[in-house]
């Protein structure tokens, strides 16, 4: 008897309305941020932080960012 393990495929990120893209900015920073369609996420070099889009929201909190990796 096989035991299956199901991994869950990623969701494809939700759209971001882009009227808004255009007014956000990193709240650390107050510089532009990046739209990371494929990852769901708002970029801030600036800060090496990115934002997650939970539902086509961003989440525009720092404790909730992930820091960028090097490179990144």
């Amino acid at each position: 008897m096989s035991e299956s393990t199901d991994v869950a495929a990623p969701e494809p990120a939700a759209e971001v309305d882009p009227r808004l893209l255009e007014i956000l900015v990193c709240p650390v920073t107050h510089g532009r941020l990046d739209y990371d369609r494929a990852k769901g996420e708002l970029i801030s070099r600036a800060a090496r932080l990115a934002y997650p889009i939970r539902d086509g929201v961003p989440i525009m909190l720092p404790e909730e960012a992930r820091e960028l990796a090097e490179g990144e």
